[in-house]
C-alpha cells in the first residue's frame, strides 16, 4: 500500500493561483497514474485530471476549463496540481489518488488515497 500526502492548500483570492503537491511513498508508481479529485461541501467527489507516471502525459476533465495543470517529479515522487484563475466554486477538499489505469475518471478505479487538502477561494 502506498502513502499519499497532499499539501499546499489554503486560502486564496478569486483570480489567484495555487499549487498543490502529492508526495508518495511505499509503492513503485512506474506503471501507475496519479489522479486529482475534489469534493465541495454537500457535493459528490469530482474528478479533476490525471497524469501517467511513466511519461508525464496528462488528461483533464473538460469541465475544469483549462485552468488546471498536472505535472510530476519522478525524482521527488511528487505530483503537482497547478491551479490558476481560481473561482469561489473551486473551493473544496482536493485529493490525490493512485490508479492502475491512465484516464481513470471514477473514484472506484483508484486504490490509494491521500487525506486531502483544503482549498478555499474567497475574498
Amino acid at each position: 500500500q502506498a502513502q499519499l500526502v497532499e499539501s499546499g492548500g489554503g486560502l486564496v483570492q478569486p483570480g489567484g493561483s495555487l499549487t498543490l503537491a502529492c508526495t508518495t511513498s511505499g509503492r513503485a508508481f512506474r506503471s501507475y497514474a496519479m489522479g486529482w479529485f475534489r469534493q465541495a461541501p454537500g457535493k459528490e467527489r469530482e474528478f479533476v485530471g490525471t497524469i501517467k507516471w511513466s511519461d508525464g502525459s496528462a488528461w483533464y476533465m473538460p469541465t475544469m476549463g483549462g485552468r488546471f495543470k498536472i505535472s510530476r517529479d519522478k525524482a521527488k515522487n511528487t505530483a503537482y496540481l497547478q491551479m490558476s484563475n481560481l473561482k469561489p466554486e473551486d473551493t473544496a477538499i482536493y485529493y490525490c489518488a493512485a490508479a492502475a489505469e491512465y484516464i481513470a475518471i471514477t473514484a472506484q478505479e483508484y486504490f490509494d488515497w491521500g487525506q486531502g487538502t483544503q482549498v478555499t477561494v474567497s475574498s
